[in-house]
């Protein structure tokens, strides 16, 4: 069973969209500028969880936000009825706006989308209520407690803590690859002219659910995550948000914004060939799709933020369908999870910003935890300290269980007139 989709490549007149805005909230910091220091530091989050309690399991390590005050960070949403992963989304979207200065008035004038991806949604919420129910009985089931629990919250509590109304929302479950699914449908509803700008990205808290899950897989690393190392022990669970602001190119330049970096194009794919692990061909379709869609060839592409898990099937597997679609020589490859952990439905929003990050500064992110590179991952995975480099145009890997892959390209903004602007 296969099925993929990619909007056909840019054609002629096409309304071109910018990335001008990112809010982040992770484990190497909060905030573009904490995040963006944090990449090039190679600084690394893990450190001991505390939102839930870890007894009884191999590792209690993974890679917590520390520093996040909802009350302080929220003007609408209020903490006390919202979940935790909900408050990430309605957090970053607020920086996002901010980073990108502009206002609620300037969306609220305008036809928008709003598009978060997740894996858990309040997963978090509903461990807190089972946890009641076996004290309260039936009575932990409040309207209050049910309410905290709806994965749809995401997406409308960006909606609520904006004030926005005349604006779709969505929020997509499609997991790990789910950022970059939020991505891809926020960059085709602006290039199709269905909205003139578009919060999306995602998030997703720690919960004792998804710990235990990759924990009974035998997927959770005892120290660290060591994406493409010879001794890599699989992948330590994080939290966080990453959104990012999208406009018209015509937009941000009528208003002089800083433009972080272009959205070229994207791809997804679904090969539903096996619960958890990835496909190689299938996710080399997908970057194929990308390339296609973003009407980039190989040879361009300066960078790529992997997905990169720290496990030993998806490193190799990843690896293998790179070098099938770029050959012996493909770009740096680095997997960021090393530092901010994988945060489950913001992963590849996370990588997103970062790869527009390494497009509109100038430099790498390092794949932190590096010993020595496996064999079977033959790449330039620019070990454990960040390099200066002229990054045009980075490819952004998501892949998620069940088969869900989603690739988005990024790259450096070219005026109409031609010029890299930077």
């Amino acid at each position: 069973m296969s099925a993929a989709r990619t909007t056909a490549g840019p054609a002629a007149g096409a309304r071109r969209v910018v990335l001008t805005g990112c809010g982040a909230l992770s484990s190497i910091g909060n905030g573009i500028a904490e995040f963006t220091e944090g990449l090039r530091a190679g600084r690394v989050g893990t450190g001991d969880i505390t939102v839930f309690d870890t007894t009884g399991f191999p590792s209690g390590r993974g890679h917590q936000v520390h520093g996040f005050d909802a009350a302080a960070r929220l003007r609408r949403v209020r903490p006390e009825p919202t979940g935790r992963a909900t408050q990430f989304a309605a957090a970053a979207a607020r920086m996002a706006l901010d980073d990108a200065g502009l206002d609620e008035d300037w969306l609220r004038e305008r036809r928008g989308t709003v598009v978060v991806g997740t894996t858990d949604g309040e997963v978090g919420e509903l461990d807190l209520l089972t946890e009641s129910a076996l004290t309260l009985g039936l009575a932990a089931f409040t309207g209050a407690s049910l309410g905290r629990t709806a994965t749809g919250s995401l997406a409308l509590g960006v909606v609520r803590e904006l004030g926005l109304s005349d604006v779709e929302t969505s929020t997509v479950a499609t997991a790990c690859a789910a950022g970059n699914y939020a991505i891809g449908a926020g960059f085709d509803a602006i290039r199709s002219g269905r909205a003139e700008w578009a919060l999306v990205g995602g998030a997703d808290a720690l919960n004792r659910k998804t710990f235990a899950g990759f924990a009974r897989l035998g997927l959770i690393a005892p120290d660290e995550c060591r994406p493409f190392d010879a001794e890599r022990r699989g992948l330590l669970t994080g939290e966080g948000a990453g959104l990012l602001l999208l406009e018209t190119e015509e937009s941000a330049l009528a208003r002089g914004a800083e433009i972080y970096a272009e959205v070229l194009g994207y791809g997804i794919n679904c090969d539903a060939s096996h619960p958890t692990a990835p496909e190689r061909d299938s996710v080399a379709r997908c970057i194929r799709l990308a390339l296609e869609n973003a009407s980039v060839k190989p040879e361009e592409v300066d960078l790529i933020s992997a997905h990169g898990t720290g496990t030993p099937t998806n490193d190799t597997t990843e690896i293998a369908a790179i070098r099938q679609v770029y050959g012996d020589r493909p770009p740096r490859t680095v997997g960021v999870k090393a530092m901010i952990g994988h945060t489950m439905g913001a992963a590849s929003a996370l990588g997103a910003i970062a790869s527009a990050l390494a497009v509109r500064h100038g430099f790498v992110p390092p794949t932190a935890n590096h010993r020595t590179t496996d064999p079977d991952c033959p790449v330039d995975v620019v070990p454990n300290a960040s390099v200066d480099a002229d990054v045009r145009i980075v490819q952004n890997n998501g892949l998620a269980f069940g088969g869900n892959n989603a690739v988005v390209l990024l790259g450096r903004h070219k005026s109409p007139r031609g010029e890299s602007v930077r």
